[in-house]
């Protein structure tokens, strides 16, 4: 999938500059065609790389005496789109899709709730992941759409050890009738009884269907994974397990993006530390109540 990302860059690199001398780009023509871009600053980041390197190598040539786009990435100020925002399932919303699906469409979506995976993670799972002793699941790769197989994970991160919920992992049981002695991949497209060929057939073929017959409101599957952050976030669970549980390298992009969940300070914070620590307190405070008593006679 990189490979196919990286020659789709070069192809709309060399429509923008193809004509042009490499002496002749500068970092303004760079900048106006980013602008005119719909894309994402990070895509056209991305989209940029090819070009940085082709100039760097232009350098070591001789043909150029500096490399305009070194350290240079594009900054873009624009208004969130509906793939940026992060719009969670209600419980009520939750209860409505898990009523309305059936069979493995349920156990597929009961699981990507509270397991907070990405669709491409959760189709390319096989039953040999999945520690029924331990209760946990292995992310070793992630099945896109462009890719012809699976994939390891871009980042180390990315590659974690997630503990089942119990709910997840009733769903996981409740898969097993249906693919277990397969010793394959978890989840299979309903439709087919085949494991999903990519991320985008199950909008298509599952997502879609399934939230229209709901009556839920249209958000994309990712959404799935927001819920899932949300509700460890609202519920007090630490930020930091969070972010592992995710596979994400340390807490600060789950403090940027799910801030408004964290709440600042639970009614019970700091209660837990107090019933395993403090016990040794409560001659003080009996101590502090006589004493007080006292003054008051």
């Amino acid at each position: 999938s990189t490979l196919t990302d990286y020659k789709k860059s070069v192809n709309l690199l060399t429509e923008e500059f193809g004509d042009f001398n490499v002496n002749a780009i500068t970092l303004g023509h760079v900048r106006d065609y980013c602008d005119k871009s719909t894309a994402t600053a990070k895509r056209l980041n991305n989209l940029i790389s090819p070009l940085r390197q082709a100039l760097q190598r232009a350098v070591e040539d001789g043909t150029l005496s500096n490399n305009i786009l070194t350290g240079w990435s594009y900054k873009k100020t624009k208004a969130l789109t509906d793939d940026d925002s992060i719009d969670p399932f209600s419980q009520d919303e939750q209860l409505a899709l898990l009523d309305t699906a059936k069979d493995q469409a349920r156990n597929l979506i009961m699981f990507a709730f509270w397991t907070g995976m990405r669709t491409s993670e959760y189709i390319a799972l096989k039953w040999q992941d999945v520690d029924f002793i331990k209760q946990t699941v292995s992310v070793n790769r992630a099945l896109t759409q462009s890719a012809n197989s699976a994939e390891l994970p871009k980042t180390n991160a990315g590659k974690r050890i997630i503990k089942l919920l119990p709910p997840a992992f009733t769903a996981l049981e409740n898969q097993k009738q249906h693919t277990f002695l397969q010793d394959a991949e978890i989840f299979h497209n309903p439709k087919t009884d085949q494991p999903f060929t990519g991320d985008q057939q199950v909008r298509k073929t599952l997502w879609v269907p399934l939230l229209k017959k709901a009556g839920v409101r249209y958000r994309y599957p990712y959404q799935t994974r927001h819920t899932y952050a949300s509700m460890m976030l609202s519920a007090g669970e630490h930020p930091m397990w969070v972010a592992r549980q995710m596979g994400h390298s340390d807490w600060s992009m789950i403090a940027r993006r799910y801030g408004k969940w964290m709440p600042e300070a639970m009614p019970d914070a700091g209660q837990k530390a107090v019933d395993i620590f403090g016990s040794f307190l409560e001659r003080f405070q009996g101590e502090s109540r006589g004493v007080k008593g006292s003054n008051k006679g």
